[in-house]
């Protein structure tokens, strides 16, 4: 079994508030947050990491939070230092970090840009004022605005802006003046995705009034997906768009079921090691991690993936991608025959969910599998929100002709349909992960979130 790519993503768990619909290990930083005592915590971490790595190089490192940019450059620069020092970074390896508008003024992007950043993700989440407002934001437009400025002025050529959809009172024709305001700033990547209230949010308890239903988000979606690809950008992934050349590799690394290490509070890690693939995990309380870090305590035991949890796992990262996945590539991620799919693939297919390219060796969703996709998180989403009484029948034909019916349990997310032959287990919180990039909790068999990420998962995991 060959070892698949291996990425680093590092959590760093602070923000000046904690926003409402935010169900990520994030933390208000009452006063000062100790940053130089919790990169001391990071690096110890980093020793442990180094053993997982076995000498394998690093081609990507993700920064996530929380709020990665409360860190001064002189504390980012030396965790990059850090990293250098005990893990192998790749020749141009790709190192993002996430960055609030409202929190750049901590450091200057020339800092960041010095301390080894080449990517940053903005979390801007829309341009209009109220909405901003009704998020829980500090920023302003104008913030988000000036950061890109700053960012680019520093530099970086290539970053990320996050957008929201599906926002109190937002219409199709607001979704899309904040797709245009992020395109005609020239972002050359956008995180499209849509609010989503998850549990143990403040928005879970006390809904926001005004949420879009289901049709208006539904062309909230639309509208915005066209605005994007008339802008010239290309949807790669369920929430991520791209101009030529600019696809985040980081988030591409969790969806093609690559490697990656963590370190941080509540980050979560997967490692392929003499054929096997373990997820770990560490511990998510901010002063119980610094101190476990300090003391010098065993990390804690990896988990070993059943062959059917590798499969679900798989399946539902790879067919997040436009481009869908190689059959060489299941069995060089998973360990796993071509023939404990053969039937679940024969089944979707003749369902018209998947083709099959390159003489059949390649899957890729259909245009009405990733239309499929977009519905079940709706649905699951809804039913969170409404709080609709568990294990009813829903006929989602009238969103995605002829796929069938849905039944789902709005706790856990139980999803059977077309889907079925794949997403066989239980799903926590719903198909989709606010953010794709942030593997604080990635899309592995212990939390799944839509995006978000990412992050995210994962927010992705996540963000992008």
């Amino acid at each position: 079994m060959k070892v698949p790519p291996l990425s680093l993503y590092v959590h760093l768990p602070w923000c000046v508030q904690k926003c409402p619909y935010c169900d990520f290990n994030s933390h208000s930083a009452k006063g000062h947050a100790p940053t130089d005592r919790y990169v001391d915590a990071l690096l110890a971490d980093l020793d442990h990491e180094a053993l997982r790595a076995g000498g394998r190089e690093i081609e990507t490192v993700f920064l996530g939070g929380g709020t990665p940019s409360l860190f001064a450059p002189p504390e980012i620069c030396r965790l990059i230092e850090g990293i250098d020092a005990r893990l192998r970074l790749a020749p141009g390896a790709e190192i993002t970090m996430e960055a609030n508008p409202g929190t750049v003024e901590c450091g200057s992007p020339a800092g960041y840009r010095a301390a080894g950043i080449n990517r940053v993700s903005i979390g801007a989440q829309s341009f209009d004022d109220n909405l901003l407002q009704r998020l829980g934001r500090i920023h302003s437009s104008e913030d988000i605005r000036s950061s890109v400025d700053g960012f680019v002025a520093a530099g970086f050529d290539t970053l990320n802006l996050d957008l929201m959809h599906g926002l109190p009172g937002q219409t199709a024709a607001m979704a899309v003046a904040d797709v245009r305001a992020a395109t005609e700033l020239g972002a050359p990547h956008i995180s499209w995705y849509q609010l989503t209230l998850e549990p143990n949010t403040v928005f879970h308890s006390r809904p926001p009034v005004g949420l879009p239903d289901e049709e208006a988000a539904w062309s909230i979606q639309e509208a915005g997906a066209m605005a994007l690809a008339e802008a010239g950008f290309e949807q790669y992934e369920v929430s991520a768009w791209a101009r030529p050349g600019h696809r985040c590799r980081h988030n591409l690394n969790y969806w093609q079921f690559g490697d990656y290490l963590a370190v941080g509070a509540g980050a979560h890690g997967k490692i392929t090691t003499d054929g096997q693939v373990e997820r770990y995990r560490k511990p998510a309380n901010p002063a119980q991690y610094m101190q476990t870090m300090e003391s010098g305590e065993e990390p804690l035991p990896a988990d070993v993936p059943t062959d059917r949890e590798l499969v679900f796992e798989f399946m539902l990262n790879a067919l997040r991608l436009k481009g869908g996945f190689s059959l060489d590539g299941f069995v060089a991620r998973t360990g796993l025959a071509v023939e404990s799919i053969a039937g679940r693939l024969a089944t979707l297919e003749a369902q018209g969910l998947i083709r099959r390219l390159d003489g059949g060796v390649r899957i890729v969703p259909s245009e009405r599998g990733f239309e499929l996709l977009h519905a079940l998180q709706r649905r699951a989403t809804r039913r969170l929100t409404l709080r609709e009484p568990p294990l009813q029948i829903i006929d989602c034909g009238r969103l995605v002709p002829r796929c069938g019916r849905l039944l789902a349990d709005g706790r856990r997310g139980v999803l059977h349909c077309c889907f079925r032959l794949v997403l066989h287990r239980p799903l926590r919180g719903g198909l989709g992960r606010r953010h794709p990039s942030r593997p604080g909790r990635p899309p592995g068999p212990q939390r799944w979130r839509r995006p978000r990420r990412g992050r995210a998962t994962g927010s992705t995991a996540a963000r992008t």
